[in-house]
């Protein structure tokens, strides 16, 4: 099948990528490289395009070369403090972007589109959440993923295209390219760093490895073929920032002390972010990797 992924060079474009192929996907990517990397894929030049999502004429370009049977779209703006810091660009890459993929869905007869959404779009809650549970973003990174769902709705509507939305939970692995919480302490780490410094401690998230996470789109590819449904995708099991630094010095097999740095300290937090991921086991996926066997992926052992 000719399958078509924006944002493909990135942190979890790249695990997708490996697994479509795997499983005998002909592959096509764009991306615009402003946080993936070209060697992060192996696919030849001519099933890669460097071009950004809000080029429409590009756009239309690369869906008219390629006649895509399937899109999944993960190209976005999602590191949060950046958002956070411009606004207006993250909303205009999540939203304008998206409506430049959807329309181009919609004119070249794509077959299936799968939309990378978020838990961010959820408010705070203590327990963990399925989803029925009712959305309340409170960032513009969430917000404008929940734009994107309901244009996703839209678009479903109109073209009867099978739509699978997926929001995902705390992902973690190589090729990270935002500092996210466990790249930033393997980068302390590996640097010989026995005393790091990090922000918020108490807060906990679901950790879900990159490779779990493709696993389950090429899952839920195989089995929406209809429709336009949503699933969460996480692990279903949450930890601590001081639970993600002892699994580290397990790992290492030496202590690793934490000092608090008050310009990492994030002024708005939620204590939970934790999936239901029932729904998304109904297809036949289950996680594979926990957080110790990814973790030791990620250290450089004496």
């Amino acid at each position: 099948m000719k399958t078509l992924v924006t944002g493909g060079a990135g942190f979890i474009g790249c695990a997708v990528i490996d697994k479509l192929q795997r499983e005998g996907h002909e592959v096509f990517v764009i991306d615009n490289l402003s946080f993936g990397k070209r060697e992060f894929i192996n696919i030849p030049d001519a099933n890669f395009f460097l071009a950004d999502i809000l080029d429409r004429p590009a756009m239309d370009k690369i869906f008219a070369a390629v006649q895509p049977e399937m899109v999944i779209h993960l190209a976005a703006v999602h590191f949060i403090p950046y958002c956070n810091q411009h606004p207006y660009e993250s909303s205009n890459i999540n939203i304008n972007g998206t409506i430049n993929i959807l329309d181009c869905c919609k004119k070249y007869n794509a077959k299936k589109v799968f939309f990378a959404s978020t838990a961010a779009v959820y408010p705070i809650y203590d327990e963990a959440v399925t989803e029925q549970h009712e959305v309340g973003p409170l960032d513009i990174y969430g917000l404008s993923k929940l734009t994107g769902e309901h244009l996703c709705n839209e678009f479903h509507l109109s073209t009867k295209i099978p739509v699978v939305i997926c929001r995902f939970f705390n992902a973690f692995g190589p090729n990270e390219t935002n500092p996210h919480l466990i790249p930033e302490i393997e980068n302390q780490v590996n640097a010989g760093m026995r005393v790091i410094k990090l922000g918020n401690l108490t807060p906990k998230r679901d950790f879900i490895h990159t490779s779990d996470m493709a696993n389950a789109v090429y899952s839920l590819l195989t089995n929406i073929n209809s429709g336009i449904d949503t699933f969460n995708l996480g692990r279903g099991i949450e930890y601590s920032v001081t639970e993600i630094v002892d699994a580290f010095s397990r790992q290492l097999g030496e202590e690793i002390a934490i000092e608090v740095d008050p310009a990492r300290v994030r002024k708005v937090e939620r204590m939970h972010l934790l999936a239901d991921v029932t729904k998304l086991k109904s297809t036949g996926w289950q996680p594979l990797i926990g957080i110790d066997e990814g973790i030791a992926t990620m250290v450089n052992k004496k």
